[in-house]
């Protein structure tokens, strides 16, 4: 087998589909890392110029914010979680 040729899959449960959607979870999470590590660094830049007031940023938020916030995480779930239902999605002729 040389360099260029496709390798075999790593297998480490019985499903390939679940090996594969665990692969895509680990590369949503390394995102989601890289992603978090941005945005401290960005706050830090941010906060030493003075542009962002980090107790603020912690700060709880007015009831109008929480529950703003928990409108577009519900809908954000609904969606996200719609396609678990069995459901067909598609809008197509049945």
């Amino acid at each position: 087998m040389t360099m260029d040729e496709p390798r075999p899959e790593q297998t480490f449960f019985a499903d390939e589909a679940l090996d594969r959607a665990f692969g895509v979870v680990m590369a949503l999470a390394t995102e989601v890392y890289v992603l978090r590590d941005r945005l401290t660094a960005l706050e830090a830049q941010l906060a030493a110029q003075g542009v962002l007031d980090r107790a603020a940023l912690g700060a709880e938020p007015s009831p109008e914010e929480l529950a703003a916030r928990a409108a577009d995480r519900d809908a954000f779930v609904e969606h996200l979680m719609h396609h678990l239902l069995g459901c067909q999605v598609a809008k197509g002729p049945l």
